[in-house]
């Protein structure tokens, strides 16, 4: 059986020392269940049409430019060698810039990854680079002309080989600012805050992709397969939607603790500290649990 087939060859060089390399998609849509669209009356396949936005003519492909506008309709045309020739030269070679903590990029960043392998010779190379870095613990920026586009790639260790992920460049990358502006400045402490760590310290787990199912496209070959066969599927009943009008006693029913119990303690110091101020502010007063509370930072 034939192997994968290489997305892009070329050379990795770190230092003075290069060898050939061979890029391979890692992720990829294609498996995925795709629909073609059809006139409802004929049952036939359309096709996709350009028009002229002004006098309704179609078209053809031969006739068709890039435009960039400059204004409200107007454009500056780009014929397809202009662009070619605009478009940085590619040498083939990822060229390694600096090694950083694998931490320290952000996945906000991460676009596309991609197997990296060795091509041919230059194997000893390559496993150099790639045990170095996993003993130093250490990722690598590099950066190519990949598919015309000059892109920053970050290089990690991987399996037998590495992985190398095309980053967005910061102006694609949206601030937060915007979507968080709305944000209370609210700071949750006591029994609430207790309740949703031990929530979170129960639901602890390790990732594992293939327990995650794809359930649109279960679904939609569902449907595909009864409507073959000529069968409707079950109706699915609505969803009742929960809308619980106390945080703190959603959360005690999420730790499964009854209305009037309290969270449970994060350790025995915790616990003893608690009690010491509870002390200390009532000394005769029997302990109960503690309450919820919100407060306003400045």
């Amino acid at each position: 059986m034939a192997g994968p087939r290489a997305n892009w060859k070329g050379y990795i060089k770190f230092g003075e020392v290069s060898c050939p390399v061979a890029l391979y998609t890692a992720a990829s849509s294609s498996e995925r269940i795709a629909f073609n669209t059809l006139n409802r009356k004929t049952g036939n396949r359309v096709r996709r049409e350009f028009i002229d936005s002004e006098t309704g003519d179609p078209v053809e492909r031969e006739d068709q430019v890039k435009g960039y506008e400059v204004e409200n309709g107007q454009y500056v045309l780009l014929e397809p060698e202009e662009v070619a020739a605009a478009v940085p030269e590619s040498d083939k070679t990822l060229k390694i810039e600096a090694f950083i903590p694998c931490s320290q990029v952000d996945t906000i960043y991460f676009d596309k990854p991609y197997y990296l392998a060795p091509d041919k010779m230059g194997t000893d190379a390559f496993l150099l680079l790639r045990d170095g870095m996993k003993e130093e613990a250490v990722a690598a920026i590099a950066k190519t002309v990949l598919f015309r586009r000059l892109r920053t790639v970050l290089i990690r260790p991987h399996s037998r080989g590495l992985v190398a992920s095309t980053l967005n460049f910061d102006y694609e990358v949206r601030s937060s600012e915007k979507a968080f502006e709305e944000m209370p400045d609210l700071k949750i402490e006591g029994e609430m805050l207790e309740l949703a760590e031990h929530i979170i310290r129960t639901k602890k787990g390790t990732f594992d992709p293939s327990a995650f199912e794809d359930r649109y496209e279960a679904a939609v070959a569902e449907l595909v397969k009864a409507k073959i066969e000529g069968r409707s599927l079950p109706k699915k009943k609505a969803p009742v939607a929960s809308k619980p009008s106390d945080l703190l006693q959603a959360l005690r029913e999420s730790a499964g603790l009854g209305a009037k119990e309290a969270a449970p303690k994060r350790t025995a110091a915790n616990a003893n500290k608690g009690a010491a101020r509870q002390k200390a502010a009532k000394p005769k007063a029997k302990s109960k649990p503690a309450a919820a509370a919100t407060r306003r930072t400045g």
